[in-house]
């Protein structure tokens, strides 16, 4: 064999050996996960959420809710808010200088006037033009404040944040009504608990009314379908199963609680960053691991909050393009972690886990795509490589989708009947052939932006968040 057929085969055999790691290493967490969640289900079966809360041990939490040119639903999303189990707590929305009428249906909705409320600078924000408390819902504060993204919105909050604890989400995500009791439970156990995590599901085809979600259907769009398999598998398995091996790396924007003492000694949230929940969780760790203080990151896997996610490509291509942007930007940032054992399961598991995994997966992956079509073009392709290829790169991806669709139904299905669950069954399979690829490769072009500099966050559009009419049949 000569130096290009050696290099050749060298290379073939590097990318299956990385999409086998891979793939087996997302199974091996969903497993892991499955059983982590069986064990806490059972645990809070035994153990009744009332009663839990009944007692003075509990901390009251403190709410905080940016907004930004919400008006279509604003005022339903504050009410769903402001109507949630919990012994005591407090919703700060922050009007991020929205330019349309968001502020001005918070007022009269809310009969809000001018609050004498003193706002105690612990972190820096855009001029706070008002503060506004409410004539009938004592725990609701309204803030409007010049734009600064949402990072300075959420730093506002907690500036103005009266509890110890405080649940930092998104303006167009919608919570079940026991959310809270479910995701501030461990800080009942855990006196070292920094944050926990709650699972986000996408809100799409749900039935949602005045009072809350009332039917939990899957969305008509197949682009959505495809989205709900992809959150079950990160969301209700993959970082379960980070949290099991206390490895725990990310507490998504849409729904988590933090300690603020923590928060507020850590500076805050970082307002030059687009991945601002990423990087303020992975400093967190850098600061208490280096300040060599037990602390612990969980993810509670039934708390759920639903968001609305992207049925249109243009949309999903830029969100997946800024979710790579603000990893490898993180990531970057706080490189003096990766592979040091200093920081302990941190710096030795998860750096590398998303090193390798998530943030270099799209250039290995198109690499391995690429190889593949190119052999079959040239007619070259090696027998026992396009056989590997195709089970090791596809088949396995289909097993951890299908794994997370059964599993998901075994420990407590939220999607009703067989022929919803036949369904996420088939789009469990259809993902892995060109919505995958299509992902892959808007996250390699999150890459190259970043290399390029590019920090713009990209528009987003949404339908809002609203009572919605009962769903038609599913076709």
């Amino acid at each position: 064999m000569n130096f290009g057929g050696f290099v050749s085969v060298f290379f073939e055999w590097g990318i299956l050996a990385y999409f086998l790691a891979l793939h087996l290493t997302h199974l091996s967490l969903i497993l892991r996960a499955f059983f982590s969640i069986r064990e806490y289900l059972y645990e809070v079966d035994t153990d009744r959420l009332d009663s839990a809360f009944e007692t003075s041990h509990y901390k009251p939490m403190t709410l905080i809710c940016p907004v930004y040119n919400e008006e279509a639903g604003v005022v339903h999303s504050v009410n769903s808010l402001i109507s949630l189990r919990y012994p005591e707590f407090q919703v700060v929305v922050v009007n991020d200088g929205s330019k349309d009428a968001t502020l001005e249906k918070l007022i009269e909705a809310f009969r809000l006037r001018p609050s004498q409320r003193v706002l105690r600078q612990l972190l820096p924000t855009k001029e706070v033009r008002d503060i506004y408390e409410s004539a009938y819902v004592p725990n609701l504060v309204v803030v409007d404040k010049a734009n600064g993204g949402k990072a300075d919105a959420l730093n506002c909050g907690i500036n103005l944040a009266r509890y110890p604890l405080v649940c930092c989400m998104d303006g167009d995500s919608l919570l079940e009504n026991d959310s809270l009791l479910r995701i501030a439970r461990p800080f009942l156990d855990r006196p070292d608990l920094v944050a926990s995590g709650g699972v986000i599901r996408p809100l799409n085809g749900c039935r949602v009314t005045a009072m809350g979600i009332r039917g939990i259907h899957l969305p008509d769009s197949w682009l959505a379908r495809f989205q709900v398999v992809e959150y079950l598998r990160a969301f209700l398995f993959g970082r379960v199963g980070l949290a099991s091996l206390d490895t725990m790396f990310i507490v998504s924007g849409a729904f988590g609680v933090f300690r603020k003492d923590l928060i507020v000694e850590a500076g805050g949230f970082e307002t030059a960053t687009i991945g601002e929940d990423f990087e303020l969780v992975v400093r967190l760790h850098r600061h208490l691991r280096e300040a060599k203080r037990p602390y612990h990151i969980t993810l509670v896997p039934d708390p759920v909050c639903w968001t609305e996610v992207p049925e249109n490509l243009g949309v999903l291509g830029r969100q997946r393009n800024r979710w790579q942007r603000g990893l490898l930007e993180t990531l970057w940032k706080h490189r003096r972690m990766w592979f040091n054992p200093k920081y302990g399961r941190v710096g030795l598991f998860s750096m590398p886990y998303f090193i390798f995994f998530e943030a270099l997966s799209p250039l290995i992956e198109v690499t391995g795509y690429v190889v593949f079509v190119w052999y079959l073009w040239h007619h070259s392709i090696n027998s026992t490589f396009a056989i590997l290829f195709i089970n090791v790169a596809l088949l396995l991806g289909v097993l951890n989708s299908v794994v997370s669709v059964v599993l998901q139904e075994i420990s407590g299905h939220r999607y009703q009947g067989f022929k919803a669950w036949s369904l996420l069954l088939v789009a469990a399979v259809a993902e892995n052939f060109g919505y995958r690829q299509m992902t892959v490769w808007w996250r390699l072009r999150g890459t190259i932006d970043w290399l390029l500099g590019k920090e713009d966050w990209g528009h987003m559009e949404r339908k809002g968040i609203g009572p919605t009419l009962p769903p038609k049949p599913v076709a």
